[in-house]
């Protein structure tokens, strides 16, 4: 049985007006359920339809399978950065590129905390060992950008070893583009209250309530902290070798479909159909303003 810490009740300023948000409470909030999707400045007023979507995601996994055959013919690597606040879809778009392809050829790295080893090492070592090798994709679920958002928000790391990272990224990125590795950074973005309902759907739900960690109910007072931290990343480490990608994704379905389209239009693989790709939504596909 997964145990999870009782979630203190949280009072919370959002849009000008003060709300208490009470986790444990089995009813959702009407202020949450009824803002969730909107919140942000969400553009869109409903969820993408699930057969559309289905079908939409069938034709970018097919053209997906043709850039993996490539990879493998060419020898190319790709690897994907999966950011964001917690709650905010990683897990669920990276299900979406890799659900279809071959697994011997396709990883997903997710770490756990560093171990004493890995505390004495470079911040970066951890990391490049799970790099692609020739003819494979690599998909991170969160990346070393930790230190950048989770790390100083919770105090797990010095303010010098937070300057110091957002100094070293873009040189290490440098090295990667350097390298030949077609590299992409995506920021899963979430309104507030869209993460309050995603956190409460998870601690009610015995299926996913292992999704919420005690480090999540600790960070849930703390959003203007991780809003501030977010934009100094992204104005330290947004490059024109390795650019951040924002996505909006309030609506999962969407948010997974143009991150799969973002990948697939940047790589030259054989016989790309760009009308099966179809077009980014620059709705909700944005480029830092920094």
């Amino acid at each position: 049985m997964v145990t999870i810490p009782d979630a203190p009740i949280i009072d919370l300023e959002i849009d000008g007006k003060k709300r208490t948000f009470d986790l444990d409470d089995p009813k959702l909030p009407d202020w949450v359920k009824e803002g969730a999707f909107a919140s942000d400045g969400y553009p869109y007023d409903k969820i993408l339809k699930w057969k559309k979507y289905e079908k939409e995601l069938e034709a970018l996994q097919a053209e997906l399978v043709k850039a993996q055959f490539w990879l493998q013919d060419s020898g190319n690597r790709v690897m994907c950065l999966f950011e964001g606040r917690d709650a905010a879809g990683k897990g669920g778009t990276i299900n979406a590129v890799k659900e279809n392809l071959n697994p011997r050829n396709v990883r997903t790295v997710a770490l756990s905390k560093p171990s004493d080893t890995e505390q004495g090492q470079w911040y970066f070592q951890r990391y490049v060992t799970h790099f692609p090798t020739k003819g494979e994709m690599v998909l991170f679920d969160r990346s070393w950008y930790n230190r950048a958002g989770v790390e100083p928000v919770m105090g797990f790391c010095t303010a010098d070893q937070h300057q110091k990272f957002l100094g070293e990224a873009p040189a290490l990125e440098k090295l990667i583009i350097d390298e030949g590795i077609y590299f992409f950074k995506f920021w899963l973005n979430i309104g507030q209250e869209m993460q309050l309902k995603r956190f409460h759907d998870r601690r009610h739900d015995p299926v996913k309530v292992w999704k919420l960690s005690p480090i999540d109910i600790k960070a849930l007072d703390k959003w203007d902290d991780y809003s501030a931290a977010r934009d100094l990343m992204l104005k330290k480490t947004h490059t024109k070798f390795a650019p951040w990608t924002i996505i909006k994704a309030n609506d999962k379905r969407r948010s997974r479909i143009n991150a799969v389209r973002t990948i697939l239009t940047a790589l030259p693989y054989a016989d790309k159909d760009l009308d099966q790709i179809g077009q980014i939504d620059k709705k909700i596909v944005l480029s830092p303003s920094v």
